[in-house]
């Protein structure tokens, strides 16, 4: 059982592709890890069996992006030849083909129900695509540059992306409209996810720094300037309390976001960092890079038992629900092109009530249990705290 803050560890690397690894996704109860390569190949590795693994050939070109649906019943690719791929995860790899992209597609990204992927590509366009029936849904257009990336909000409501025209666009589904726009006049964001409740995203940038913004008060609330190099992804621990970056500097960065600093530097890759994705419950998280190499993690920093913490801190790891439609709107004129206030780092205001309740509860274990003081009492005790 790991404590608290433990170094992060290295469990093992896999070796297997020729090229640059450019995508890593964990299906849901971490038993299986793909990823996808410059060599035109997926590679499916059963992690719970040491030598098992499968490849699997369609794509023409290099195979920019992998996801596993939320069943894991489903892959889905992106290439540079201009497709999106779904395939059947056995050995087999058996695969659809979904045409629609006039040029190269950046990212693929499953919506959290498993009935929709959404891609971004460089012919500056944002695709839906039905899973069940394979089919195009419908676009969005409004980037004036390639789409590097593109993702479903948790409730599937809305989606953010992200391209070269230095904008990161929010978009409702249902109207098929950008609803907002965040701009960053100093680089381009390269790839953009919402934070575990979908009150925040982040954005990896090409001038070296990691951003977080709210949705609904139009604000960034963090800047991060820790690479020294441009930032080519980033994954939210399922607790939203950690975030990992990816960067062409050859390091991995974790970032303790309720600390408003960073925690770890990982160097084990020979050359720049393209994809880093934590497990669905967070206690691992994998990396992929120039040098070919997929490396697995085993993340020890966040807490004691996982699935305990999860289970027994519910509001904390699930902050705030989802934003309101309205709270995204704007409600005058239109926010496309005006500048926002910038803050270099500020605190997750969201997140005091929710520490604060966290602190009750720690107290309420530590009195309960270490000190053994009897039930009246720690209520008292409860009561007494509030009152602070």
């Amino acid at each position: 059982m790991a404590s608290p803050l433990e170094d992060p560890v290295l469990i093992r690397p896999f070796r297997g592709h020729t090229a640059a690894v450019t995508g890593v996704a964990f299906n849901t109860n971490t038993a299986r890890l793909v990823t996808c390569s410059v060599d035109r190949f997926l590679i499916l590795w059963e992690l719970r069996t040491q030598c098992t693994a499968y490849r699997f050939a369609g794509h023409e070109e290099a195979v920019t992006s992998v996801d596993f649906s939320p069943d894991g019943q489903v892959l889905a690719s992106a290439s540079h030849d201009h497709t999106v791929r779904l395939w059947t995860p056995c050995i087999h790899g058996e695969s659809s083909v979904l045409k629609g992209h006039t040029a190269s597609v950046r990212s693929v990204s499953f919506s959290h129900d498993g009935n929709s992927v959404v891609s971004a590509s460089n012919d500056k366009s944002i695709k839906i695509w039905s899973v069940g029936s394979q089919r195009l849904l419908f676009t969005l257009v409004k980037h004036t540059g390639w789409v590097h990336c593109a993702k479903f909000s948790p409730d599937g409501r809305i989606i953010v992306s992200c391209g070269e025209d230095k904008s990161v666009n929010i978009w409702d589904t249902r109207n098929k409209i950008c609803v907002k726009s965040f701009s960053d006049n100093e680089g381009f964001a390269t790839f953009v996810d919402f934070n575990p409740s979908g009150t925040c995203i982040a954005s990896a940038g090409s001038n070296n720094t990691v951003k977080l913004w709210d949705i609904r008060i139009n604000q960034l609330l963090q800047n991060f300037k820790v690479h020294r190099a441009g930032v080519n992804c980033i994954s939210f621990h399922p607790s939203g309390n950690y975030l990992i970056t990816a960067s062409t500097d050859g390091t991995l960065k974790i970032l303790d976001l309720l600390g408003e600093g960073l925690i770890y530097t990982l160097h084990e890759h020979k050359g720049p960092v393209l994809c880093v994705a934590f497990s669905k419950g967070g206690e691992k998280f994998a990396s992929g890079g120039k040098d070919a190499q997929v490396l697995l993690w085993k993340t020890n920093f966040d807490k004691l038992d996982y699935e305990e913490v999860l289970k027994h801190n519910f509001r904390r790891t699930h902050i705030d629900d989802p934003p309101h439609l309205l709270d995204i709107y704007p409600r005058s004129s239109h926010l496309h092109g005006t500048k926002i206030r910038s803050i270099q780092v500020s605190a997750i205001n969201c997140l005091i009530q929710e520490t604060r309740n966290f602190c009750e509860r720690c107290l309420a274990f530590i009195v309960k249990h270490v000190l053994c003081i009897p039930q009246s009492i720690l209520l008292l005790c409860i009561i007494l705290w509030k009152q602070l």
